[in-house]
């Protein structure tokens, strides 16, 4: 039964994504994606770690952008986006599927920092209605623009509470369902049976 789950779990997680992604279900910002990034390499293996996420998040930015509001299907500024989620990628392989379920909790609400600190810096610096000063910059993170609503702030609260929330639960279903490790396994520091090789450096845990 578990080898079952784990074999599904990556398709659960991004279909909970795309889900999440459907315009008005969830509060603004409220959404799988900086947890599926982080989770994605903490959990999969190999290129489907980088590939899968970004393949289904290009997916659903594409047919969002097409079917519901209506512009061109792929701009710059996703390149910037998805180079945001590489990095979140790369946090989850530091992480490691190792980790303490408290600690990839903790790097869940660290992903949904980052993401929340590197979009709005940028779009500080982008955007001319924003002074270039160091006020300009606390505006871009806290009220955001004056014509836009809800604000910076609370986008981030929605990002800070959906990273938590799909973090854990997709944590908690991987460690549920995980085979468990010998008494040998855990004094070798060797990974469990679902994997063939040994851990690689970055998948040690912390």
């Amino acid at each position: 039964m578990n080898e079952k789950w784990n074999r599904w779990l990556p398709f659960l997680f991004l279909a909970l994504f795309a889900l999440s992604r459907w315009p008005g279900l969830f509060p603004p910002n409220f959404s799988a994606a900086t947890a599926l990034a982080f989770c994605a390499g903490v959990y999969f293996a190999g290129a489907t770690a980088w590939w899968l996420p970004l393949g289904t998040m290009l997916a659903t930015d594409v047919a969002l952008n097409v079917f519901y509001y209506h512009v061109a299907p792929l701009g710059s500024y996703l390149l910037l986006n998805y180079a945001i989620y590489a990095g979140l990628i790369g946090l989850g392989k530091w992480f490691g599927r190792r980790a303490a379920f408290l600690k990839l909790l903790l790097g869940g609400l660290a992903g949904a920092v980052i993401f929340y600190l590197v979009t709005n810096t940028l779009s500080w610096l982008q955007d001319p209605a924003y002074a270039k000063t160091i006020a300009g910059w606390i505006q871009a993170l806290t009220t955001g623009r004056l014509d836009v609503h809800p604000t910076t702030w609370e986008m981030f609260r929605n990002t800070l509470g959906s990273g938590g929330l799909f973090t854990a639960l997709f944590a908690g279903a991987a460690k549920l369902t995980a085979p468990a490790e010998s008494p040998a396994e855990k004094e070798a520091g060797v990974r469990g049976p679902e994997n063939e090789t040994e851990a690689e450096p970055e998948e040690a845990g912390v």
